[in-house]
């Protein structure tokens, strides 16, 4: 049994990742703000839910101790939730990182593992790109993400493991949803307006299913420290065109659903590979984009996503607006 210490466990993965570890066995402590609603998790004997924020220093030292493990998924996420409010999402991304590592260390903490994102490649003309690769993040938030990979390697030692993630787009159904994202963006304008909007279209989007990224964490979490330690994974499933992904959403929502082309400032574009953790640790995906899009319209005609084109509690951006977060 593993005493995992979970930062932003009631995010979008979190919320499907703290059942799948309580279910086999650990004990879990969340740390989150939990501003999209605590309701996303369970009770649990084994589960301790804090309503904190990861700038507390003090709070954050105070739950440390006893712990065995820290997956660290708290921050504003996606580029442009971060361009809400970029001094804010340097608070969050980047400052509170490196003491909550040197105070991990000091903790005992056996493992660290770090969800940076996949957007730190930037723009990249390569077929598969992969960790060995220059970053060239475009925005403060990938640039933020890449700082911090650099910040947990240097801290790592034979006694205090630390590995990075950089997970393709999540995608498909969680108990804490988030609809501001391409696949589920596209699945909801789908379900609801019949049409959607592909902006670009040529843009490539790696994307994993939700399900996967639970257990690419799981596969990090069992590793032998020899086999991550300082090490950086890729991953993701399948690198489709935005416009790749539209036509998937269309075949699953209904051939009805209209596809309306506009032009697009973002000009991200990256085809990644997850061969690394493939070879090195076992890991592949089992689910697919097809699927996430399934569990998706499932969730919207039984009612488990209500309100999904206007309540806030989906939208990053929105939220963090009306709560005026600071």
């Amino acid at each position: 049994m593993k005493k995992i210490f979970i930062t932003g466990g009631g995010g979008y993965v979190g919320s499907a990742l703290v059942p799948q570890l309580l279910e086999a066995g650990n004990e879990v402590t969340v740390l989150d703000l939990f501003i999209y609603g605590s309701e996303v998790l369970d009770t649990h004997p084994n589960l301790r839910i804090v309503e904190g924020d990861i700038r507390n220093q003090d709070l954050v030292k105070s739950l440390l101790p006893g712990q065995t493990d820290v997956i660290h998924l708290a921050c504003i996420s996606n580029d442009p939730s971060f361009e809400l409010n970029p001094n804010l999402g340097k608070s969050i991304n980047l400052d509170p990182f490196e003491p909550l590592v040197v105070n991990s260390k000091a903790a005992g903490i056996s493992r660290f593992i770090y969800a940076s994102s996949s957007s730190v490649y930037g723009i990249k003309e390569e077929s598969d790109v992969h960790e060995e690769m220059s970053l060239e993040p475009l925005t403060d938030y990938s640039r933020f993400k890449a700082e911090c990979e650099v910040i947990l390697n240097s801290h790592v030692s034979s006694s205090f493991t630390g590995v990075t993630i950089r997970p393709a787009t999540v995608c498909g159904y969680a108990r804490r949803q988030r609809l501001d994202v391409v696949v589920n963006i596209l699945t909801n304008q789908a379900y609801h307006s019949r049409k959607v909007a592909v902006l670009g279209g040529s843009q490539l989007r790696p994307n994993i299913h939700i399900s996967d990224m639970v257990r690419s964490y799981f596969f990090l979490l069992d590793a032998a420290p020899e086999l991550v330690n300082g090490q950086i994974f890729n991953a993701g499933d399948e690198n489709k065109s935005v416009m790749e992904l539209a036509k998937i959403v269309q075949e699953e929502v209904g051939l009805d659903v209209a596809i309306e082309v506009k032009p697009s400032t973002d000009n991200r574009s990256y085809h990644i590979s997850s061969e690394k953790i493939r070879r090195v640790l076992g890991f592949s995906t089992v689910h697919s984009i097809r699927e996430a899009v399934r569990d998706l319209r499932s969730a919207l005609e039984d009612g488990r996503l209500p309100n999904s084109l206007t309540d806030d509690k989906y939208f990053n951006i929105k939220k963090m607006q009306k709560i005026g977060l600071e």
